[in-house]
């Protein structure tokens, strides 16, 4: 711990911006890391299954209970189109599409600011460097020789820790924006499969959970 206060010290002022900055990082990377990964738990399988067997039995509202209680992002977007299943099949679809608007953008918010951070440490542990060099080789320039080769090495010793310490922050936030952004990915995608996979069951399996396709006009 001494070793990394006095890191820190002679790092200069702009080790707080970066200290900052790796704060906001670590939050976001928290935040991020407990929705996409215990939250918005991949229960893709699970969840379609699930709905076929109740689908196929024609046991409409377990369907609609299994979506209400599933509690994620893919469960409130099925249920947006179970909703209007007595309606016309463009009409289920777009409640869908409307009900991922809403949804997605919450598995992608804040992510994006981590490659925005990681850049901004960069530039910041390379900027203290260059004002730390730029008052040590004006000290130096006023310096009697014996001091000159002394001041020369506190401003490089000075310049190194700031840089290693933004690049100590900006590479694992890069490294988590790139696992989180998989991550999401891969729930988009399965959202996408499965509300796909739901609408063409119900659509198909109509007269088993008693719709009646002429309904669905006299509803619209």
């Amino acid at each position: 711990m001494d070793f990394i206060k006095s890191a820190f010290d002679k790092g200069g002022d702009f080790m707080w911006p970066i200290a900052i900055i790796g704060i906001v990082a670590v939050v976001i990377i928290l935040e991020r890391s407990y929705m996409l990964f215990f939250k918005t738990v991949n229960r893709r399988n699970q969840f379609l299954t699930e709905m076929r067997k109740y689908i196929l039995s024609g046991n409409f509202n377990k369907a609609v209970q299994v979506a209400s209680h599933d509690g994620s992002p893919l469960g409130r977007i099925v249920k947006a189109g179970l909703l209007q299943v007595r309606r016309e099949d463009e009409v289920i679809q777009s409640s869908m599409d409307e009900a991922a608007l809403s949804e997605i953008p919450l598995l992608e918010r804040r992510t994006g600011f981590l490659p925005t951070l990681s850049n901004v440490a960069t530039l910041t542990g390379l900027l203290g460097p260059i004002v730390g060099l730029i008052h040590s080789f004006a000290a130096v320039a006023e310096a009697d020789a014996a001091t000159k080769s002394t001041l020369l090495a506190d401003g490089i010793s000075a310049a190194m820790n700031c840089t290693a310490f933004g690049l100590i922050v900006a590479i694992p936030a890069l490294l988590a924006y790139a696992v989180l952004q998989s991550r999401t990915q891969r729930c988009v995608d399965d959202i996408n499969s499965v509300a796909v996979n739901i609408v063409n069951l119900v659509i198909i399996n109509r007269d088993k959970l008693g719709l009646q396709g002429g309904d669905e006009k006299a509803a619209g």
